[in-house]
């Protein structure tokens, strides 16, 4: 029964696989080679993120930018491709990454 609708980065989805069929379990080691953080270590970079208060910024925003932890302006900015962020939000946003890598 779905209770909640909420996008969820690659990281954040494994926590939620309980690895009760062998199908959980592969799903599980297909995600883990995409991913490069823990569960724990994508949470707290979502809830920095929502913390920089960016009005252009959705939740189905940071989920990307958690899979994919751009390096640059130019990356960022290809992956959200529909939203245009100017310099400074840029720079905000690649700030709090960096403290991920």
């Amino acid at each position: 029964m779905i209770t909640e609708s909420k996008p969820l980065s690659m990281a954040e989805v494994t926590k939620y696989l309980k690895e009760d069929t062998e199908r959980e379990v592969e799903l599980k080691k297909f995600i883990k080679k995409f991913t490069k953080m823990s569960p724990e270590k994508a949470k707290e970079l979502r809830k920095k993120l929502d913390e920089l208060n960016l009005l252009k910024i959705k939740s189905e925003s940071i989920a990307k930018i958690i899979d994919v932890l751009p390096d640059s302006h130019e990356s960022l900015n290809k992956i959200l491709n529909e939203m245009s962020f100017d310099e400074d939000e840029s720079n905000k946003i690649l700030q709090v990454l960096k403290e991920f890598k």
